[in-house]
């Protein structure tokens, strides 16, 4: 089965999507939709740095993965993709509402990825806790 890292696939995706953007909708069009997703993104800088702190409380440890799958199938993503952009063609007025959803989808995901980041470390810090005493 193929996939692909997540890391990868954000970054691909990003690119992909902002490539869309700036033909489709123009450079204004695509900056105002990006601005307009503030709160998320202050939200992601904000908890992006929750797992840095509690990476740096637990320097010198050996860290446990729980989430030990962070492949992702990409037959899976494709077909979620397809299916969202079936509902936001017909929910979002057509193509061009469409697709100005996916960089809250975007945004989203990367929140998933910084959150599961957020439990792994908390988990870890947790074990390491229990396993002092």
């Amino acid at each position: 089965m193929f996939s692909f890292n997540l890391k990868c696939l954000f970054s691909l995706s990003f690119i992909g999507m902002m490539l869309v953007y700036f033909f489709v909708l123009g450079s204004f069009k695509t900056v105002n939709l990006i601005i307009d997703e503030y709160i998320l993104i202050s939200i992601v800088v904000f908890l992006s740095f929750v797992p840095l702190y509690l990476k740096k409380k637990l320097v010198g440890i050996d860290l446990i993965d729980f989430d030990s799958n962070s492949q992702i199938s990409i037959k899976h993503t494709i077909l979620f993709f397809l299916l969202f952009q079936v509902i936001d063609f017909y929910y979002e007025d057509g193509f061009i509402g469409m697709i100005s959803q996916w960089f809250l989808y975007w945004i989203m995901g990367i929140l998933t990825v910084i959150v599961m980041s957020i439990i792994n470390y908390y988990k870890n810090y947790k074990y390491f806790l229990n396993n002092i005493k």
